[in-house]
């Protein structure tokens, strides 16, 4: 923050006022926020977008990582939808209001979007009376705890593995609660709660005690007997008698949820507030486009409602959908600016303002982009990011560089370092920048769209130098071995056990083991057979390759399972003989080594425009190896179109090519040579290399061909 602009000057006292600060650029916002909620106790950001809620919820936890943030989204539905949110969205915002009604130990940022604000939300005395506390020891029926989680939207699994929901298994109930890190176990005896423990998702195994559990709805709006009800009476007096094909009243009359219920919300409720009475007399700062956003949300609102008013007017509109007016549910503009009214509050903006009583100037801008050089074929975009960081740190700035993975901020240390920058250090907080030395550059882990500078700091973003990223979020890998299988196993599916054969799973059950409770899963067999497996011991279990239901079951201590073992292992050796010889006649044959160039790699990895998957960068890094190792290759790389198996092959090429040898490169229609040609083209760009165009090629001629004295890449189809 600019030393000119104190915390006396950032703090927001008068209702209805609108501070407008001045040169917040988009990378910014998460730092200038931070100082606001410091002068202010607590503030609520409304974000234009949810992309943009996620890049500020970043910038706060670099910058500031000490203060609380909350996290309200939007549901992930369209107004008058026939589908309900997502449960995972509607369980963070029912932990994000049950966490605003309790006092803030410090500095408190609400981070929320335009889309939610603008939605009414569940009062705060509906939120804290639908909540439950569980504490070990407690008396809590264990009935009376699933008819809670029934009536508050959690979802009945066989095996919980979200959150939102819940299982049963004899005198247990697993849960996954709203907000929580990990699901929890509730073991009861009678009507006592003996004991709550967090266990794994993947594993399901027990990982530690935990205490007493405040335990809020997955749903905005409980189905209770009150509830239903106040629905069946506020339905027929706004839309009138209800016909016997109006399926959402005829679901709801019987105690059943149905799908978008949540449209119908303010019948449920005895009233609905906002977010913001939620926030107390907290600032509301204002994001850029914020307004823009506004209004168009609330012109799509206005759009959804006369829709659906008019299809149901039509005949042969399909199923009834009777919907609320706006205003039952949605803020009007009149609403908002009322709410804002009474609140102080702030508007931030990217651009300069002239000097006024309402502007202050915070003093930062986008920072530089590279475009130019990238698209210079005799410059070097390193080079050029080189000397600005020289430049910057010149005029007394320190210096970041942001990156959006920890492997693409390694790579840029690796690269920038190749070109002269070697003062370089990894951070994790803005505390860890401050404390380096001025001449020493951090490079940081902060998923920043553009790069800013600020009086005192300049942020260079990833895609400031290399340009547009397509960043593919991540899914949580599951270990490779039979639990990644075990966790999807439905009751009714067909095992194999590895000395029993085939059976049936049927569930997980607690039985007594050695004066202790034991989580088994039971495995019927033929001719009413049991085993209760442990499940330390899961990994003795694979699922059976068929979805045949019908699949006969083995005998408990038959020779069939046996049999068909013995067999099966003796073609198992033979082909592995096979294999095993085949594999040493390669080994004893030499091929060129071929190493990735050092430096040059990681800065041809860079040009790529994606972020490498696991599975991706795992076949880069093995054909690497392979064309290092001196041997005859003997890779396949498979994966589905769009998988990326193009860019592995160019990293190949590279660095085949890169050592002086030629690069054939084969495709199978005409099309794709000119399109893989193109993209060559675009990757090699600016390398000692040259990359032509075929038609079409003799292959015993290609296989018998001495490499070319120049380097080259070859693009040949109609093989």
């Amino acid at each position: 923050m600019n030393d000119a602009v104190t915390i006396d000057r950032l703090r927001l006292a008068d209702p209805g006022a609108r501070l407008k600060l001045a040169g917040v650029p988009d990378g910014m916002a998460g730092r200038t926020l931070a100082d606001l909620a410091r002068a202010n106790g607590g503030i609520v950001f409304v974000a234009r977008d949810g992309q943009r809620l996620a890049e500020v919820a970043r910038g706060i936890a670099f910058f500031a990582p000490g203060i609380d943030v909350i996290e309200f989204p939007a549901w992930d539905c369209l107004p008058y939808d026939r589908v309900s949110p997502h449960a995972g969205v509607v369980a963070q915002r029912m932990a994000a209001l049950a966490r605003l009604g309790a006092a803030a130990a410090g500095p408190r940022i609400v981070l929320t979007t335009v889309n939610a604000a603008v939605q009414r939300v569940p009062r705060r005395e509906s939120v804290a009376a639908n909540a439950i506390v569980a504490r070990p020891g407690a008396t809590l029926p264990m009935a009376g705890l699933i008819a809670w989680l029934e009536n508050n939207g959690f979802i009945r699994a066989t095996t919980v593995r979200e959150p939102g929901e819940y299982a049963v298994r004899g005198g247990i109930v697993d849960l996954f609660a709203p907000g929580a890190d990990e699901p929890l176990r509730f073991d009861f005896f009678g009507d006592t709660l003996e004991s709550i423990r967090r266990f794994d998702v993947e594993t399901q195994r027990t990982t530690g005690s935990a205490g007493g559990q405040d335990l809020v709805p997955v749903s905005e709006m409980a189905l209770t007997a009150d509830s239903i009800a106040r629905f069946r009476t506020g339905y027929v007096a706004e839309f009138g008698v209800a016909d016997r094909d109006d399926q959402l009243y005829q679901a709801v009359s019987e105690g059943r949820r149905y799908p978008g219920m949540e449209h119908w919300m303010p019948l449920f409720a005895d009233g609905l507030e906002t977010l913001f009475d939620h926030t107390g007399e907290a600032a509301v700062v204002l994001d850029s486009l914020a307004e823009e956003a506004l209004a168009e949300r609330i012109g799509d609102i206005e759009d959804h409602y006369e829709a659906r008013r008019s299809a149901l007017d039509a005949e042969g509109g399909g199923a009834v959908y009777k919907p609320l007016p706006a205003d039952r549910l949605y803020l009007s503009r009149a609403d908002w600016d009322a709410q804002l009214g009474r609140r102080p509050g702030a508007h931030v903006t990217p651009f300069s303002q002239p000097d006024a009583p309402t502007v202050l100037e915070v003093g930062g801008r986008d920072g530089r982009t590279f475009a130019a050089e990238r698209k210079t074929e005799d410059c070097n975009v390193f080079e050029a990011v080189t000397t600005h960081v020289r430049a910057l740190q010149k005029a007394g700035k320190r210096t970041l560089v942001s990156a959006w993975s920890d492997g693409s901020r390694d790579r840029m240390q690796h690269v920038l370092a190749d070109h002269g920058l070697k003062d370089l250090a990894v951070v994790e907080s803005w505390e860890d920048v401050a404390d380096l030395p001025p001449a020493t550059v951090g490079l940081a882990v902060l998923g920043m769209e553009k790069g800013f500078e600020a009086p005192d700091l300049a942020v260079i973003g990833e895609q400031d130098i290399l340009g547009d990223r397509l960043v593919r979020p991540r899914a949580r890998r599951r270990p490779a071995n039979f639990l990644s299988d075990l966790t999807s196993l439905s009751e009714g599916d067909v095992v194999v056990h590895v000395d029993h054969g085939i059976g049936r799973f049927q569930g997980l059950k607690t039985i007594e083991a050695a004066g202790a409770p034991h989580d088994c899963l039971e495995l019927h067999y033929a001719g009413g057979d049991r085993v209760y497996l442990p499940v330390e011991n899961i990994d003795l279990l694979t699922r059976y390759g068929s979805s045949d239901a019908e699949v006969a079951l083995d005998k408990l201590g038959g020779v069939g399972w046996q049999s068909r073992r013995a067999k099966l292992k003796k073609k198992l050796l033979e082909m592995a003989d096979a294999l095993i010889r085949v594999a040493a006649e390669r080994a004893m044959r030499k091929a060129p080594v071929l190493p990735p160039p050092d430096g040059l790699g990681d800065e041809f990895a860079a040009r790529f425009p994606f972020e490498e998957t696991e599975d991706q960068q795992g076949a880069i890094d093995a054909v690497a190896e392979d064309l290092a190792a001196g041997r005859p290759m003997d890779r396949l790389v498979c994966g589905d179109v769009g998988f990326g198996k193009t860019e592995v092959a160019l990293r190949a090429a590279f660095v085949v090519a890169m050592a002086g040898r030629q690069v054939a490169i084969l495709a199978p229609t005409t099309l794709l040579v000119r399109q893989h040609f193109q993209v060559m083209s675009q990757r090699f760009a600016g390398l000692p290399l040259r990359i032509e165009e075929g038609r079409t090629i003799d292959i015993p001629a290609l296989i018998w061909a001495a490499p070319s004295s120049t380097a080259s890449l070859s693009r040949v189809a109609n093989v």
